[in-house]
């Protein structure tokens, strides 16, 4: 989720899409979020890893 969350980041910064940028920008939040959850043994919605 981080790695598309930097392409699209960075494919919304070439090609001037603002859509893209604003989406890759959530994914790389929300990446960080679950791997950050995931590092310190929580589970969450079920799941203990997402990988």
């Amino acid at each position: 989720m981080i790695i598309l969350g930097v392409v699209l980041l960075i494919l919304g910064a070439l090609l001037d899409v603002s859509i893209l940028y604003t989406i890759g920008a959530i994914l790389v939040v929300v990446g960080a979020i679950l791997w950050i959850l995931g590092s310190m043994d929580r589970g969450i919605g079920g799941r203990r890893h997402y990988f």
